[in-house]
């Protein structure tokens, strides 16, 4: 199957699930190794009340312990913002921080206001962040390895290149999906499919979790309650054999 461009109506389906109910589903595809496509717990969600974000990754490489060999810390800005014509749907902003360990700030206040302005849903970053209150107040979900008080001599070095990011690598426009329990990355060729078993799955998982809510169980009714939450995700699973 070639990769898709998402309908909207796609993209805000994906956004009513968590990122581990997301991941579940991916499993069930076949279709990469279940330890592989989604950062490790060194990205982790500044704003972890914010509901789950869903774009397309516009990638870039930054810097902050030398200066730019030209122009100031914010000239490559507007470059950047301009790249976000070539994502396929609302970008994510994703950045490899090259110094090691992290010298300054990836983003700050300024950075977020302009990728909000211009399309973008929301920011990741190997390295660290600042401005944190006045991010969260514009509402702009950012994911980081933690934070920094000054910017240094921040810039931008490349953008939409591959990069690595929380032990995986992320390429332009690759669809990503992110909450307050990490980032996955998302196969582009079955996101849509993805989307609408998501319901299926969790109303799979709510078997077993109403059987333990329910009152006094044991251990056969518990073995039963998984079997029949089995049997709903292997008709996901013959669903999806079907389509592809």
């Amino acid at each position: 199957m070639a990769a898709q461009v998402l309908a909207q109506s796609d993209l805000d389906l994906l956004r009513q699930f968590d990122t581990p109910t997301i991941c579940n589903v991916i499993e069930l595809f076949d279709v990469r190794p279940r330890n592989t496509g989604y950062m490790d717990k060194r990205i982790m969600a500044c704003f972890p009340e914010m509901p789950p974000m869903v774009g397309y990754a516009s990638t870039a490489t930054f810097r902050a312990s030398a200066p730019p060999r030209k122009g100031d810390v914010y000239a490559s800005l507007d470059r950047q913002v301009a790249a976000f014509a070539e994502i396929p749907g609302p970008p994510v902003v994703v950045f490899q921080d090259l110094d090691d360990p992290s010298v300054a700030a990836t983003f700050g206040e300024i950075m977020c206001t302009a990728y909000r302005t211009f399309g973008a849903v929301g920011l990741i970053t190997s390295g660290t962040g600042r401005d944190l209150d006045q991010v969260r107040a514009i509402g702009f979900p950012v994911f980081t390895n933690g934070a920094a008080p000054a910017h240094g001599y921040c810039h931008v070095v490349a953008v939409h290149v591959p990069v690595h990011v929380g032990g995986i690598a992320v390429y332009p426009g690759d669809l990503l999906h992110g909450d307050r329990n990490g980032v996955t990355t998302i196969p582009r060729e079955i996101a849509s499919e993805i989307a609408y078993a998501c319901a299926d799955y969790v109303a799979a998982e709510a078997v077993i979790l109403n059987y333990l809510r329910s009152g006094p169980v044991t251990p056969q009714g518990l073995a039963q309650a998984q079997a029949e939450a089995h049997r709903m995700m292997d008709a996901i699973r013959q669903r999806v054999a079907k389509r592809g």
